[in-house]
């Protein structure tokens, strides 16, 4: 079994660097952590979670909470917030909200009653009305993807209004002018801002904003197969379409297959988040690709932190970057667009 010894060994590090790493007890520099959790992960090394735990009457067990397990994209922020724990000694149990405030409030209490270290997030749309629960709760958290006004806690976020935008750049790019947005649920943030980043882009490009091309879904793959049926059918309709999120993209490319319509010949669809499927879908989507892997390690990092100094000031919010990337699910409107 590897050892903080040879972790230490291995990275050129002194064994007590390597604790402030896997512990988070002192600042230790972005370049020196890497290169010590790369080798941790390369050589199998894990902490041992229950004895420290007992040695130090700390817990040991942390909670995330998401609103869909079923959808990739929570999958896959879960397995990079549980990997980033694993690596510096926390188990981490997922739990589901439904998309429901009931729930999601009884998960987190749940979670608060049996002493978990500390939540992370990702809530179902709460408002600034609702936000006394969190900000009465003991115990460290971190929110993830979606914000609540007025509430301070930690907050790592995507910088969803860029994403929209460089979407909608895209297929300016290619030609497109009419361009539909089918977007997600009014109440949670990255939705909003994403259409909000759609509409700066169209505008910026002297493309007037068109309410009637923005359908709303629900981030579902069902949803977004009924607002593309619903575009499709209108007398003008759109030449490509900004999804924004993936299974709604997905949905959307069923609806045009299903109409008759080819992926990009007729219309162009691109969606966000980069989950692993959409690579392999067809056509493979082109999408805007979100930091999972480092979203989940900023949070690891910054919940225990908070953990052990509850005096640190609030980092709200941590924004990251998103990035398009261009498969083949995108190209020049036929009949070269441009005009109108």
């Amino acid at each position: 079994m590897a050892t903080m010894k040879d972790v230490a060994e291995r990275s050129g590090v002194s064994v007590t660097t390597v604790s402030h790493v896997v512990n988070g007890t002192r600042y230790v520099s972005e370049e020196v952590r890497l290169r010590v959790e790369r080798v941790m992960e390369e050589i199998g090394y894990r902490p041992n979670i229950l004895a420290r735990g007992l040695r130090r009457g700390e817990a040991t067990l942390l909670g995330l909470v998401v609103p869909d397990a079923t959808n990739p994209y929570f999958a896959e922020i879960a397995r990079a917030v549980a990997d980033a724990c694993a690596e510096r000694g926390y188990a981490v149990i997922v739990c589901n909200s439904d998309g429901r405030r009931d729930r999601e409030k009884e998960v987190i209490e749940v979670l608060a009653a049996n002493r978990v270290g500390g939540i992370f997030l990702v809530n179902v749309g709460v408002t600034e009305r609702d936000a006394a629960l969190f900000e009465g709760l003991d115990i460290p958290m971190v929110m993830l993807d979606r914000e609540i006004p007025g509430i301070t806690v930690d907050s790592i976020q995507i910088d969803n209004a860029h994403g929209g935008q460089q979407a909608t750049e895209h297929l300016l790019a290619l030609g497109h002018r009419r361009i539909a947005c089918i977007a997600g649920p009014s109440q949670v943030s990255p939705s909003a801002d994403r259409v909000t980043g759609y509409r700066q882009a169209l505008e910026a490009s002297g493309v007037v904003f068109d309410p009637g091309l923005v359908e709303r879904g629900d981030f579902t793959p069902s949803s977004g197969y009924d607002c593309a049926r619903s575009l499709m059918a209108r007398e003008k309709r759109p030449t490509a379409i900004f999804a924004c999120n993936d299974l709604m993209a997905f949905g959307a490319i069923t609806a045009l297959a299903e109409s008759g319509l080819s992926v990009p010949g007729d219309v162009s669809v691109v969606g966000f988040d980069d989950i692993a499927l959409a690579a392999y879908f067809n056509p493979p989507l082109t999408t805007v690709a979100q930091p999972r892997l480092e979203m989940g390690r900023a949070a690891a990092r910054i919940l225990l932190e908070r953990m052990r100094d509850g005096t640190l000031p609030r980092r709200r919010p941590v924004l990251m970057n998103t990035t398009l990337v261009v498969r083949r699910s995108s190209g020049s409107p036929a009949g070269g667009g441009l005009p109108g």
